[in-house]
C-alpha cells in the first residue's frame, strides 16, 4: 500500500460518509438501526490510525 497516514485516513472518512449518505438516501432504512449505524460509523472513524498501523503490519510480513 502506497498511501500515507493522512491519505488512508482521508480515504477512509470519505468511505464512511459515503455508507451513510447511501443509507440516507434508502428509503428501505429502519430509521432507529440507522441512528444506531451512524454512532457506529462514527466510532468507527476514530480507529481509523489502528487499521492503518494493521495493514502497514501485514504487508511487512
Amino acid at each position: 500500500m502506497d498511501l500515507t497516514k493522512e491519505e488512508f485516513d482521508n480515504r477512509f472518512a470519505e468511505t464512511l460518509d459515503a455508507l451513510l449518505v447511501a443509507m440516507a438516501e434508502s428509503p428501505e432504512v429502519d430509521v432507529p438501526k440507522f441512528y444506531t449505524m451512524t454512532l457506529v460509523l462514527e466510532n468507527l472513524r476514530y480507529f481509523s490510525p489502528v487499521l492503518f498501523g494493521a495493514i502497514q503490519q501485514s504487508e511487512k510480513k
